[in-house]
């Protein structure tokens, strides 16, 4: 019977599965999407007659077929963990550090664009200039994004492997259907707002606590936030401040999967642009009020802005500078204004067009 048993695989072997595991998750998906040319007309005799509008309907079937195959072929916790990774270095690293070489690359170009000028570029002398510390900055961001994305995984093992528990995170092969995305992705917003407030109020800004000097000492040592400061901080306060908040409502409400990759790559573009001290975002009205507040948060001392978005803030009267009511009244006065404008340059062009036609009559 000993010649039949399968021999369990070394730990050099076991090493290598891991290290070839990204490219076999990638490579499945791929080699799905060249493949649907040729697909098609084997799989039309089977989907088509199921589908009144097949355009939409096939695209949903090839996802649900390529997921279902993803996590058939593949263990679970790989996938959670490759997936995070891949979410935090798309929308997070990559961006940062686009911008971050930007601002170092070109300075005299990239100054133009900086809320606060000089002071926010990472080789600029209030900075430290070239021999600063912009390369610990770097490297302490990138290390502590994948510390979260490691202690999410090592917390996912503790539940699944050691515990016999059911995942914290919701793995199957059902898709999520797009109400409940919606509805996950704004109670998580939601709860991350307040958690944020909680934590970094009383956890790093509070005299009684022992993270307090760390927070201090690391993140608030920075003049200006500039393209990955979100993420720099001693590696417990970051855990704290960023991880927790934003993992936690995920755990609480047990997102599936997919809608917690979705929810961080809203919440990884949010850091990407609200800490690149950039006065030219994508969304003046929602980043821009962001940006504001984080930036008044660690150039005012840490005295208010304990949030992300500023509700939390507003609700508890610490906020600095303007608040986030303030931002609404001012992007509907701005509107309300260009409509007016607008209105009257309209009504001003019918006048003068029928006054020539007049005339030529």
């Amino acid at each position: 019977m000993d010649l039949f048993r399968t021999a369990q695989p070394s730990l050099l072997e076991s090493a290598w599965q891991w290290v070839q595991t990204p490219y076999t998750l990638i490579r499945g998906p791929v080699n799905a999407i060249l493949s649907i040319p040729t697909a098609i007309p084997a799989l039309s005799f089977v989907i088509f007659p199921f589908f009144t509008s097949y355009t939409t309907s096939l695209n949903l079937a090839l996802f649900y077929i390529t997921w279902s195959t993803l996590l058939l072929s593949h263990d679970k916790l790989k996938v959670e963990f490759f997936g995070t990774l891949i979410i935090r270095v798309v929308f997070y690293i990559l961006p940062s550090l686009g911008f971050f070489l930007f601002d170092s690359a070109v300075p005299s170009l990239a100054v133009n664009t900086k809320e606060h000028g000089d002071v926010a570029l990472p080789l600029s002398a209030e900075q430290g200039g070239k021999t600063g510390r912009w390369w610990k900055v770097a490297l302490v961001s990138v290390g502590n994004v994948f510390l979260a994305v490691l202690l999410q995984c090592g917390i996912e093992f503790l539940f699944t492997d050691i515990l016999h528990i059911r995942s914290a995170l919701k793995i199957s092969n059902a898709l999520p259907m797009p109400w409940n995305i919606a509805k996950d992705l704004l109670r998580g917003l939601l709860v991350r707002e307040i958690l944020t407030y909680y934590l970094h109020r009383y956890v790093l800004h509070s005299p009684s606590s022992p993270l307090t000097p760390h927070h201090a000492a690391w993140y608030h040592s920075l003049p200006a936030p500039y393209s990955l400061t979100a993420a720099y901080d001693h590696p417990l306060a970051y855990l704290t401040h960023n991880f927790l908040p934003t993992y936690l409502p995920a755990v609480l409400f047990r997102f599936h999967l997919l809608t917690y990759h979705t929810y961080l790559a809203f919440v990884s573009l949010e850091e990407t642009f609200a800490y690149s001290g950039y006065n030219v975002l994508p969304s003046a009205f929602i980043l821009g009020g962001i940006a504001r507040r984080q930036e008044r948060h660690l150039m005012g001392g840490g005295k208010g802005n304990y949030s992300c978005w500023g509700l939390a803030d507003l609700c508890a009267g610490t906020s600095l500078g303007q608040d986030v009511a303030e931002d609404v009244r001012d992007e509907v006065g701005e509107s309300g204004v260009g409509k007016k404008v607008r209105g009257k340059a309209k009504a001003a062009g019918k006048k003068a067009r029928k006054g020539s036609q007049a005339v030529s009559r």
